[in-house]
């Protein structure tokens, strides 16, 4: 697949003219590797905020190879990206997040990697930065029924775990958020185990679409949405995609997330996007879109079902949630 020369990501305001611009050359498809099905309205570069005393780099865009096809389908605006937040770290009210993050300190920071691993490496942003980002325009499909279209920036998480080599006895990756409830006021809340974990098989973890995102829209990633690295499984419930991430570690066992531990008959360690399982409490057959509000049919791993379908040969996914 051909790749569209770039220096950087365009901002909000000229992705519409640049995917007519691509659908004129004959390149525009309906893949769904890397791009999405599902849209929601889009806004004028007018609605990118100013960036937080706390965050100075927000202001500097991150150059990236853009997503190699497009289809005629909007992205939700950044407006509603990063002012439309589950982030239990710092409150449950999704409109109230932004506010309470934005002066979350996002740099200097620390990513360490280990476990079973021949190479562990503990990394900081400048090491980070090494990897060559790519846009990424996915689904995020969330357990409660709601969906966006994110024009990430990021890089496949493969690139990272490939430097610290696996041993074999690795069967999975567990993630680790960052734990700072002075900071993140929503960890005061005995309900939850802190910190925020999440795991996925290596496998999965290795596959091409599971991407480690630092940006959205070629801008950094806001403290909201999960700054300075979170990451990125688009065929998965959005829970899956850890904020804030500064521990990965390759285990042998399958890990307890948080939301296993605190409801287990409610969400399993696979959490795909399956429409024909039903949550305990509502139906996973269709989605509200969050900038229009219109409903469309949920897709069957939230529409990556040829990419990632192999994965699961064999497993009976209404058991394997």
């Amino acid at each position: 697949m051909e790749k569209i020369k770039s220096s950087e990501i365009t901002p909000e305001s000229q992705y519409l003219s640049r995917r007519e611009f691509l659908k004129g050359l004959g390149i525009v498809s309906a893949s769904s590797m890397i791009l999405a099905a599902c849209g929601a309205q889009s806004a004028s570069s007018t609605d990118i905020p100013t960036d937080s005393p706390a965050n100075p780099v927000n202001s500097s865009p991150l150059p990236a190879t853009p997503s190699p096809t497009v289809i005629d389908e909007p992205l939700t605006s950044y407006e509603a990206i990063t002012n439309y937040n589950n982030y239990y770290e710092f409150t449950t009210d999704k409109e109230r997040v932004a506010s309470l993050a934005k002066d979350f300190p996002t740099s200097p920071w620390q990513i360490e990697v280990g476990g079973l691993v021949n190479k562990p490496k503990t990394y900081d942003l400048d090491d980070i930065s090494k990897f060559s980002l790519q846009e990424r325009i996915y689904r995020l499909r969330c357990v409660e029924a709601w969906s966006m279209v994110i024009p990430w920036v990021g890089f496949p998480l493969s690139e990272l775990l490939k430097e610290v080599e696996p041993t074999s006895d690795a069967k999975y990756v567990r993630f680790e958020t960052i734990y700072d409830p002075e900071k993140m006021p929503g960890q005061k809340v005995q309900w939850y185990q802190w910190p925020y974990i999440e795991g996925l098989r290596v496998d999965e973890a290795m596959h091409d679409l599971t991407i480690l995102a630092t940006g959205i829209y070629g801008k950094p990633l806001l403290p909201q949405n999960g700054a300075p690295v979170r990451l990125v499984v688009p065929w998965k419930y959005g829970f899956k995609s850890i904020k804030g991430i500064v521990k990965i570690d390759l285990v042998s066992e399958m890990p307890t997330s948080l939301w296993m531990a605190a409801a287990p008959n409610e969400y399993g360690f696979y959490a795909n996007v399956n429409p024909e399982v039903s949550h305990p409490r509502w139906s996973q057959a269709s989605e509200r879109r969050i900038g229009d509000n219109s409903r469309t049919q949920t897709l069957m791993f939230n529409g990556y079902e040829e990419e990632v379908a192999h994965l699961y040969d064999g497993m009976d996914l209404a058991v394997n949630y």
